[in-house]
């Protein structure tokens, strides 16, 4: 629900003519509990027909994984001219020098950071001076790690996650206790 809510916003906050979502296909920083093809097929059915809003499928064309830098590279050979804006949460942002190839991303795109728990983002030390937005947008305090800590204890997730997909989520979930 969280991601619907924030990328309306932020097609909105960053008066965006698209916000287009990549579903990370193997992301290098955190293990993930449903399978790939199953977290892209839920991200196109959350953003199914919403105007200014399509999920690209660019880190799952490629091999290994899933680096910022790369996808940005192929957005921008995919749209040459384009403003390019880098969304991402304080908490990222916070660890942003963990991120593999910092100064191409900041070549490729411009930076947007989204403000958690009314804070003011802050770059971590030793990245020296990066030019970055910060974007207010609605705090909703419901995470993946959350949904997931309430399915694995059994209870429900109704109004946590959207409707359409939330048989779906549990039923992966029971999927993937028996793998």
């Amino acid at each position: 629900m969280a991601h619907a809510i924030l990328a309306q916003e932020l097609l909105e906050a960053l008066d965006l003519d698209r916000l287009i979502v990549v579903p990370a296909a193997e992301p290098p920083h955190r293990d993930v509990v449903l399978p790939s093809d199953v977290r892209l097929a839920l991200v196109r059915r959350l953003f199914e027909g919403v105007e200014g809003i399509e999920v690209s499928t660019v880190e799952y064309e490629r091999p290994g994984p899933s680096y910022t830098a790369d996808t940005l590279e192929v957005l921008r050979g995919s749209f040459p001219g384009a403003r390019l804006l880098l969304i991402m949460g304080a908490d990222q942002f916070a660890v942003l020098d963990t991120w593999r190839d910092l100064g191409r991303l900041t070549e490729l795109a411009e930076i947007a950071v989204m403000r958690r728990s009314g804070e003011e983002p802050k770059p971590p030390p030793g990245v020296g001076e990066i030019d970055y937005t910060v974007v207010d947008v609605t705090r909703i305090d419901v995470s993946a790690s959350h949904v997931r800590e309430r399915l694995r204890l059994g209870r429900s997730i109704r109004f946590l996650v959207v409707e359409s997909i939330r048989a779906d989520i549990e039923r992966e979930w029971v999927e993937s206790l028996t793998c």
